[in-house]
């Protein structure tokens, strides 16, 4: 009987073996799922993270276009400045060729020839000004038509009163009156440019202008004190040497 009873012992611990063994294939399953779960999280992440990075770069690339157009904005308005700038040197030094002979006197040489080194001249930042400057300035280098050139001069005076034109505004006016033979309303434009504006570049020309005017006017006397401060305060300039002259000859 022993025999028997162990034998069936044997049996009966195998079949508990047998339904035991399939535990640690559920266990592989539950550890193979959790891996996926958290591939699957991770996948996210990074596709969450690259959508980021997209829209991160199509900001950057929006805010690069603006910074390209504001860039590009600034140097168009740069290079019409410089242009006026130089448009109006040119201005200055042809109409300064032309308009100078109105002062010349027969038997001066010197005068005849004279025409000013215009130093460079500051420009507004305001381009409505520039352009309302420059095509009153147009109307007399270009078009010839002086006598529209001082109601443009007078309207730019009233509409722009603190321009950093606005000597050589009040100079040309004087110059288009002296023309015009109207030497009186000249010559209160030639003192605006001297009383008014110390630090222009037109004042020492202004100057002399005025004192070759109030001298035709026969005021001798203010002719010679305004000749005289030209020539002390602006000593190496060559208005100060055609005032010399001129000094020498009342």
């Amino acid at each position: 009987m022993k025999p028997k009873i162990i034998l069936a012992a044997m049996i009966l611990s195998g079949s508990t073996q047998l339904w035991a063994a399939p535990a640690p294939v559920s266990e592989a399953a539950s550890s193979q799922s959790s891996i996926e779960k958290r591939l699957a999280a991770l996948e996210n992440m990074m596709q969450s993270r690259n959508l980021l990075q997209v829209e991160l770069q199509q900001q950057l690339n929006v805010l690069q276009d603006e910074v390209s157009q504001v860039r590009g904005i600034t140097e168009e308005q740069s290079y019409k400045l410089e242009k006026v700038l130089q448009r109006q040197r040119e201005l200055y030094q042809e109409i300064e060729n032309r308009v100078s002979q109105a002062y010349a006197q027969p038997n001066q040489s010197t005068a005849e020839t004279y025409t000013e080194q215009v130093p460079s001249q500051a420009i507004s930042a305001d381009l409505s000004e520039n352009e309302a400057y420059e095509r009153a300035v147009a109307l007399i280098m270009k078009d010839k038509r002086y006598d529209q050139a001082i109601p443009e001069f007078q309207t730019f005076l009233s509409t722009y009163p603190s321009s950093v034109y606005a000597s050589n505004a009040h100079y040309w006016l004087g110059q288009l009156l002296t023309i015009k033979n109207d030497p009186v309303k000249a010559s209160e434009h030639f003192k605006v440019v001297v009383n008014e504006f110390p630090n222009s570049n037109k004042r020492p020309d202004a100057m002399l202008k005025l004192g070759t005017l109030l001298k035709e006017q026969g005021l001798a006397e203010q002719a010679l004190k305004t000749f005289n401060d030209l020539i002390n305060q602006y000593p190496s300039t060559t208005a100060a040497k055609l005032a010399t002259e001129r000094l020498a000859k009342m």
